[in-house]
């Protein structure tokens, strides 16, 4: 009889003469020595499909060839894809914000269509007074006004102010342009309204405070390090060869002199003198009483506006209330509110200019070498 649980003898596939016997079907080869294909040595910087075991497959090839490198070409084209939609992407979103912050600038001619009605513009005075280009800049400040001098509907400007001061040539020139500008000006003072900033506020027809805001600080300073001594311990000797005897006083290598401490202080003093001045034009003030608060220290705006240096403690939408009514701008009569608009004034400075500028330069230059090299090497350029 059979027996049914035995196993089948295994059955030997017929051999080609000469050829070298082969296992039997169900059973393992004896192991062969390892080769790359099976177990490929780690490369450095190599790609995770090079970690990939390859197994020997039953009745393969003594010598297997070893599975062909796969190209880099389909990584590249997506990374440039992707590199491709990321820089569309970024120049559509600056040139959106250009396009907005220009419907917004209501002031400039092709585009005062976007004012329905009386208006009151708002000019963000933030950071330090200098020459940046911003609004907290002569030139910034100057491209703003402008916006709102040539809009008919803008009937008032609102600076908003938070500034500690700067540049005491850049607040001079800010506060004539607040000084000679046409339309009524008002002040909101945020936290900090001082030095060069408040210089600035001085020009305007009226200043608001928080009670809380540090407004004042009317003063001049200057600088002048003296490292000679931390030289001489590190054994640093410098040799300034000028032309004057006193123009390397300024360099911080030597002590001043006390000629030309007494000059620097009168240099201050001459500086300081135009700002006291400015500070009393603007508010209507002598020069003596002026002087008599330009310590350099700041004053809460309840005690500026005791002294004469602010006009009203207010909120911003008291500013904006308080420009619309000295622009001549009249309420509803329904509950009083407020029949006008409130027009941010902002920069034309063209975004998408200064992307295209960091595109093209000397780095992005060589980046994008290298990238189209990478790219002819793989095949994918010709």
């Amino acid at each position: 009889m059979t027996d049914q649980n035995k196993a089948p003898d295994a059955v030997v596939p017929p051999q080609a003469p000469g050829a070298t016997p082969q296992p039997p079907y169900g059973q393992s080869a004896q192991p062969q020595q390892q080769s790359y294909v099976q177990q490929p040595q780690q490369q450095a910087y190599s790609p995770p499909y090079a970690q990939q075991q390859y197994a020997p497959q039953p009745y393969a090839a003594p010598y297997a060839a070893a599975p062909a490198k796969k190209s880099k070409a389909p990584w590249i084209v997506g990374g440039v894809f992707l590199f491709v939609i990321v820089f569309m992407f970024t120049i559509g979103a600056l040139s959106c914000s250009h396009v907005y912050s220009n419907v917004m600038s209501a002031g400039q001619a092709d585009t005062a269509a976007v004012t329905m009605g009386d208006s009151v513009g708002v000019i963000d005075i933030a950071g330090t007074i200098q020459y940046d280009g911003t609004a907290s800049s002569p030139e910034g400040l100057r491209e703003l006004l402008q916006q709102a001098e040539d809009n008919p509907d803008i009937k008032a400007v609102v600076l908003r102010v938070d500034s500690g001061g700067g540049v005491a040539t850049a607040g001079e020139e800010m506060a004539a342009y607040v000084r000679d500008f046409s339309k009524p000006v008002v002040v909101s003072s945020a936290s900090i309204n001082c030095s060069a900033a408040y210089e600035i506020s001085s020009q305007a027809d009226y200043i608001f405070v928080n009670e809380t805001t540090a407004i004042g600080a009317i003063g001049t300073i200057m600088q002048v390090s003296d490292l000679s001594g931390l030289m001489d311990m590190l054994g640093i000797s410098v040799d300034n060869i000028a032309s004057a005897q006193s123009k390397d006083s300024s360099y911080g290598t030597r002590p001043l002199t006390d000629e030309e401490r007494a000059y620097y202080q009168e240099l201050v003093d001459t500086i300081n003198a135009t700002f006291v001045r400015n500070v009393a034009d603007g508010r209507g003030m002598t020069v003596e009483d002026v002087s008599a608060l330009a310590t350099g220290m700041q004053f809460a705006g309840t005690t500026a506006v005791e002294n004469g240096l602010a006009d009203e403690v207010g909120i911003y939408d008291d500013a904006l209330d308080k420009a619309a009514e000295l622009g001549g701008i009249d309420y509803d009569a329904y509950e009083g509110a407020p029949s006008y608009d409130v027009v941010r004034l902002t920069s034309s400075s063209a975004d998408l200019g200064a992307l295209m500028d960091l595109f093209g330069s000397s780095e992005s230059s060589q980046a994008v070498e290298e990238l189209l090299s990478l790219l002819k090497q793989e095949g994918v350029l010709s």
